[in-house]
């Protein structure tokens, strides 16, 4: 019995599954799904729990069940691609015939001093329970300080502001507009927005180093009750160790098939994979697709093709508290009511159709 290893019940683990469950899945092959947690989480949406306007049980979706599939809970600490063995923290190995590796992302700090001692997270759903626990204990008045102005922090920004008026909230980031990966128009859009509803903005931001309730901005103190980071990412540890090829940002490089280079049987989705789109759920989800297709032939003997079609994107979404959002739906772009209802719909099928 061949044994594939799905490391980490991401986005593009849950594809893997949906794809090869139930009627998929060759009669010789198991798979056993690591991760943390027994449950998958709805990463998009650890900003709206930290910010208090849904509850932990709103993001969790139960892992499918199948006589061979097999779940092992617990902290994963490295990769052996030699003797092809998952690692775990007490010292157990686990082997694999085939495996994919998809832990997902860390914060990244920058090299900034204290920033990762002082601040806090969304990365993660223990990261984003401490969060939430954290920002709603704050008195009326108390200032919240956002570094990093992309999707995620202006997704924290506006569901805390509606979650918590009383809170100042200050969004801090490097570029003349924040949402730098969209066009002008949307981030002129958030950016009236949140003037709007009293979120203000620090364009042109340079963190320096952070302490305690302070963040330095350009060197000069600004004093913070709490401080959320959200101002990059980087590949999970035991890839960052791994000692494969890698790109500029950390993420592995991969042959067409998805697979790593001379190695067929150890392939990498979503966040950690060096692809020519910035990582998402979406691109996490078609990568899956196209690894179980591989699989599906190598297991059967097939012929494999020399290339993939390239994955199509439909767009990206974000949201404005539970009534604006904003977003580039076949590269158009749309603003206000639409947009939220259309990212709510979007969420509501995952779930309901995963769960």
């Amino acid at each position: 019995m061949k044994n594939l290893v799905i490391l980490g019940g991401g986005y593009g683990g849950m594809k893997v599954l949906a794809k090869l469950l139930p009627n998929q899945l060759p009669e010789d092959v198991s798979i056993t799904l690591i991760d943390r947690v027994p449950y998958h989480c709805l990463k998009t949406e650890y900003y709206a729990l930290a910010a208090g306007t849904i509850s932990d049980h709103h993001i969790r979706v139960p892992f499918p069940e199948h006589p061979r599939l097999h779940m092992k809970y617990g902290e994963v600490t490295g990769v052996n691609l030699d003797n092809q063995t998952v690692v775990f923290q007490d010292g157990e190995a686990l082997s694999y015939d085939d495996l994919i590796i998809g832990l997902g992302c860390e914060d990244k700090f920058h090299d900034i001093p204290g920033a990762e001692e002082y601040t806090y997270s969304i990365q993660t759903i223990e990261k984003s329970r401490t969060t939430y626990q954290t920002l709603n204990n704050l008195p009326a008045g108390a200032v919240v300080a956002i570094v990093g102005g992309g999707l995620s922090g202006v997704e924290l920004a506006s569901e805390l502001n509606e979650s918590r008026p009383d809170l100042r909230v200050k969004l801090f980031d490097r570029g003349e507009h924040i949402l730098s990966a969209f066009p002008v128009k949307l981030s002129t859009y958030v950016e009236n927005w949140f003037d709007t509803h009293g979120v203000e903005i620090i364009n042109h931001s340079n963190i320096t180093r952070v302490e305690e309730n302070t963040l330095f901005n350009h060197d000069e103190p600004v004093h913070c009750d709490a401080i959320v980071w959200t101002a990059g990412i980087q590949p999970n540890l035991i890839v960052r160790n791994l000692d494969v090829e890698k790109d500029a940002q950390g993420r592995v490089k991969l042959t067409p098939l998805h697979n790593i280079p001379q190695n067929e049987h150890v392939y990498v989705v979503g966040d950690c994979a060096s692809l020519p789109h910035a990582p998402s759920a979406q691109l996490a989800e078609g990568q899956a697709e196209q690894i179980v297709q591989v699989l599906l032939k190598r297991w059967s003997g097939e012929e494999l093709p020399e290339s993939l079609p390239q994955i199509k994107l439909k767009g990206v979404l974000g949201s404005l508290g539970k009534k604006h959002g904003f977003g580039l739906v076949a590269d158009k772009a749309i603003t206000g009511r639409v947009a939220r209802l259309l990212k709510s719909g979007i969420l509501w099928m995952y779930k309901y159709h995963n769960g």
